[in-house]
């Protein structure tokens, strides 16, 4: 298999939409749909993509389950129970932002195990939001170790993340497998992402260390409206319950937070024009362009030419743990530019037909899941809660709260480094136990 010129034509119309998005010459929603025209007219013109394929490349589950949970925030906030808890939280770390930051990150981290971290951000953030605003805190340190932390969370479990799913599916593992076989390399890195963190935040956490003192933090006053709180409350635990068990009901995630949607409306009958505006609707179009833009170079070959060429090494067992690593890499590399779930797609059939041929294909699956996963940690875009907590942070009005493309690259890459470089050891000491 050989580079085609549709190959170069996708990866060069890619190219072109990422140096407009990271180079914020126009907003990210707007260069994302100009990116996603360009590819649908140039992949048409070539004949490797067309309007109806990139249609079906639109991930409606990911859209639809934010657009879902969006609107149940927006339902909860004006109960002031997001007030309550992190009145609490506050209260719970002594006001001092190291032991807030502790908190969250181990929260987020725990709900991305058995929900998924897109769900637990969309949650989580504004809530972080608020309780940075209260104690007077510059919320972009907490909002990026959450959704880098949830995403480490995510994937050491089968349900955590949207690509562990997809192989756990083609491949019989189930989730006792993934959590025994993935938390010995996970959690160690999620320890050392953690640490790495608050050494690079050192300056803004110990600055603000204390401001949140004198502030009125009065749990008592903080609930406006008691019985819409019940109520969105009980929702919402009836969606969580049905986040842990939707694998086993073939439910899908949008699906079960559009029931909590329905469950609301009928219960709390709010108006859902007053519901809108709490929408955020640029990252619904940012992503949905990003899916296009994905969808064309999948569409041209060009993952499929990368999996096959990381493949090639599987058949010698001398190089198995060798191809491993170098899958756990490329994978966590290319998912901090593409979209992870195109390229686990990809790779899914050529693992598969390995296993045809007597490799022991265990160990590589792991090495999808840990790249995938990890992977998405380097970039603003490279995963969905990412961009979750860059418009949250926008939005807290705070005036050194704004996130830019190169920032999050600033602590993304040296984030994604050591928690892959720490995977990485524990997956050599490992390898035996996978053989």
């Amino acid at each position: 298999m050989t580079l085609t010129e549709d190959m170069w034509i996708a990866a060069g119309t890619l190219l072109c939409a990422y140096v407009l998005i990271f180079s914020e010459v126009l907003h990210r929603t707007s260069a994302g749909i100009i990116g996603a025209v360009v590819m649908v007219g140039v992949g048409t013109y070539y004949g490797f993509y067309s309007q109806e394929a990139a249609m079906a490349a639109i991930d409606g589950n990911t859209l639809m389950l934010l657009l879902a949970m969006m609107l149940l925030v927006a339902m909860l906030r004006p109960t002031g129970g997001f007030e309550y808890i992190g009145i609490r939280l506050a209260k719970f770390a002594g006001g001092d932002p190291r032991w807030l930051l502790f908190y969250l990150c181990i929260a987020v981290s725990v709900f991305s195990m058995f929900l998924d971290n897109v769900t637990t951000v969309l949650i989580f953030a504004p809530l972080t939001v608020l309780i940075t605003r209260m104690l007077r805190l510059n919320p972009v340190p907490f909002l990026m170790a959450e959704a880098m932390l949830s995403n480490i969370g995510g994937a050491s479990t089968l349900v955590g993340d949207p690509p562990n799913i997809m192989i756990g599916s083609a491949s019989g593992l189930d989730f006792t497998s993934f959590i025994s076989n993935l938390m010995p390399m996970i959690l160690p890195a999620w320890i050392a992402t953690f640490l790495l963190i608050l050494f690079m935040f050192r300056h803004e956490l110990q600055s603000a260390h204390g401001a949140g003192h004198g502030v009125d933090l009065d749990e008592t006053k903080a609930i406006t409206d008691k019985a819409g709180l019940i109520r969105i409350s009980l929702v919402l635990a009836i969606v969580i319950l049905l986040f842990f068990v939707h694998h086993h009901l073939q439910l899908f995630p949008a699906y079960v937070a559009w029931i909590g949607l329905a469950l609301a409306l009928l219960l709390i009958q709010p108006d859902p024009e007053l519901l809108f505006p709490d929408v955020i609707w640029s990252v619904l179009l940012f992503f949905t362009a990003l899916f296009i833009i994905v969808g064309g170079v999948e569409a041209s070959g060009l993952l499929e030419f990368i999996g096959h060429l990381l493949a090639d090494g599987a058949g010698d067992p001398g190089t198995l743990l060798w191809t491993a690593l170098v899958l756990m890499w490329v994978a966590a590399l290319l998912s901090a530019l593409v979209d992870n779930i195109p390229f686990t797609v990809a790779m899914i059939p050529i693992i598969a037909a390995l296993e045809g041929q007597g490799i022991n294909t265990e160990v590589l699956w792991w090495a999808l899941a840990l790249g995938v996963g990890l992977g998405g940690n380097a970039t603003h875009i490279g995963a969905t809660a990412n961009i979750i907590c860059i418009v949250e942070a926008k939005n807290s009005q705070h005036p050194d709260a704004n996130i830019t493309p190169m920032q999050w690259m600033r602590i993304g890459f040296p984030v994604l480094f050591v928690s892959l470089t720490m995977a990485s050891g524990l997956f050599i000491l490992l390898f035996e136990s996978f053989s």
